[in-house]
C-alpha cells in the first residue's frame, strides 16, 4: 500500500445547538477574539455579545465576498493593530478562507503577498494564531482545509495561502447554520461539495481514508442537493453539512482534478466558485472516463461515481451523467458564459487550468485541446 498522511482539525463538533459551545470555547482560549464574518446571519451578533459578556475584547471584520487581495491585506492590518490572541471565522468558505489566511498572516511580518502561491516570494509563515471555524454553508469544506484561496484583481487569477498549520484547530459544524439558505446559493455550494468528494475519490492521491469518505457521502450529498431543490429539509440540510465538512477533509488528504483546475482561472474572471465547479462536472467525468478507456485503466471508479449519482437522481448508471446535466439546467445553475468564461477565453483558461496545482492530481493526464473541449461541452 502507498504511505499517506492525515490533516484534520485538531477538533470537530457537529451537529444541530454546537453552535450554544462556541462562546465558551472561544473565550477559553483568549480574551482578545477576531471575529471574521459576513453580513447576512444574524446569529453572530449574540455570539459576539456572549463573548462580551464572558469578559473578552471582540474586534469585528466583515468579509465582502470572496477575499482579494487589498481586502485580505486590510484585514491583515486590523488584525496586526487589535492583537487578538485567536480568530474565528463564521460564514461560507470565503469568510473562512479570509479568516484562515488573516490568522496565518497576522503573527507574521511584512507585506502578505510575499507568503501567497505564484505571486508571491516563497515568504514562510510564523504560527499562526488559533484558528476556529464555523461555516453557515456546505459547500467548500474550507472548516477542514490547509488553504485560503485569494483573489488577486490586477492579475485576474486565484491564488492560495497553503500551509498545514492553517487548517482551524476547532471546526463547529452546525446544520443549523445553514437552514433557508437561498435556493441558488445552496445548489452552487452543494455541488462543490459533490465535486470535491468526486474528485477526491477519482483522483491519483486518494487513499484508503479519503476513499471512505467517497464512498459514504458522495451519494448522501446528492440525495440532500436533490431534496433541498424541492424543498426545505433539515435532514438534507444536516446531509449536505456532513458532505461539505468531509470533501474538505477529503481534498486536504488528497486532491482534486481538471474541474478544480479549471475553477481557479474561471473564477479569477469573477465567476462563483461552486456554480463553475456544478456547471463543470458531468463533462469533466464524461471526458476523464472516455479518456481513461481510450488509455486501458481501470474505470471501476467512475462507474461507482456514475452509480451513486444516478442512484440520487432516480436514473440508471448509464444515464447518470446525462441526468446531472438536465438537474442543473433544471435548477437554474448559470451556464459558462454567465461566469464569465465566453468561448472566446476558453485557451487561456485551459493554459491556467493546465498549471494549476488541482489538475495535476486529475485521474488521466488532459491536453490543452481536451480542456476546451470540456468547457466547450459545459
Amino acid at each position: 500500500m502507498t504511505g499517506f498522511g492525515l490533516i484534520t482539525p485538531r477538533e470537530t463538533l457537529f451537529g444541530r445547538g454546537m453552535r450554544d459551545q462556541a462562546a465558551a470555547r472561544l473565550a477559553q482560549m483568549g480574551r482578545r477574539i477576531l471575529v471574521v464574518r459576513g453580513r447576512s446571519v444574524a446569529w453572530v451578533d449574540t455570539f459576539c455579545a456572549d463573548l462580551i459578556a464572558r469578559g473578552c475584547d471582540v474586534h469585528q471584520v466583515v468579509s465582502q465576498g470572496e477575499p482579494k487581495l487589498p481586502e485580505l491585506v486590510d484585514a491583515v492590518d486590523q488584525a496586526r493593530a487589535f492583537a487578538g490572541d485567536c480568530v474565528v471565522a463564521i460564514g461560507g468558505g470565503a469568510v473562512i478562507d479570509l479568516g484562515k489566511a488573516i490568522a496565518g498572516l497576522a503573527p507574521s511580518i511584512g507585506d502578505p503577498v510575499g507568503y501567497l502561491e505564484i505571486v508571491g516570494t516563497g515568504q514562510v509563515l510564523a504560527d499562526p494564531l488559533p484558528f476556529v471555524a464555523m461555516p453557515t454553508t456546505s459547500g467548500t469544506g474550507a472548516e477542514a482545509t490547509k488553504n485560503a484561496v485569494i483573489t488577486v484583481p490586477d492579475r485576474q487569477i486565484k491564488v492560495s495561502l497553503r500551509d498545514a498549520r492553517l487548517v482551524p484547530i476547532l471546526a463547529i459544524v452546525d446544520p443549523a447554520l445553514t437552514d433557508n439558505a437561498p435556493r441558488s446559493l445552496t445548489l452552487a455550494s452543494g455541488l462543490d461539495a459533490v465535486t470535491q468528494l468526486i474528485e477526491s475519490y477519482l483522483c491519483i492521491r486518494a487513499n484508503p481514508f479519503t476513499d471512505a469518505f467517497g464512498r459514504d457521502a458522495i451519494g448522501d450529498g446528492m440525495r440532500a442537493l436533490v431534496t433541498l431543490m424541492a424543498g426545505e429539509d433539515a435532514q438534507a440540510r444536516d446531509d449536505l453539512a456532513r458532505a461539505s465538512y468531509l470533501s474538505g477533509v477529503a481534498l486536504a488528504n488528497s486532491g482534486l482534478g481538471i474541474v478544480h483546475g479549471l475553477a481557479a482561472p474561471i473564477g479569477g474572471q469573477g465567476g462563483a466558485h461552486g456554480a463553475i465547479c456544478g456547471r463543470l462536472l458531468a463533462p469533466a467525468l464524461d471526458a476523464n472516463r472516455r479518456i481513461a478507456a481510450e488509455m486501458g485503466r481501470d474505470l471501476t471508479r467512475f462507474d461507482e461515481v456514475s452509480d451513486w449519482i444516478g442512484a440520487a437522481l432516480g436514473v440508471p448508471v448509464d444515464q447518470a451523467t446525462s441526468a446531472l446535466r438536465t438537474f442543473v439546467d433544471a435548477n437554474g445553475l448559470p451556464d459558462l458564459a454567465a461566469l464569465n468564461c465566453p468561448p472566446e477565453i476558453y485557451a487561456d483558461m485551459a493554459q491556467g487550468a493546465a498549471n494549476a496545482s488541482s489538475s495535476k492530481a486529475n485521474p488521466v493526464p488532459l491536453t490543452k485541446d481536451q480542456i476546451i473541449a470540456i468547457m466547450a461541452d459545459a
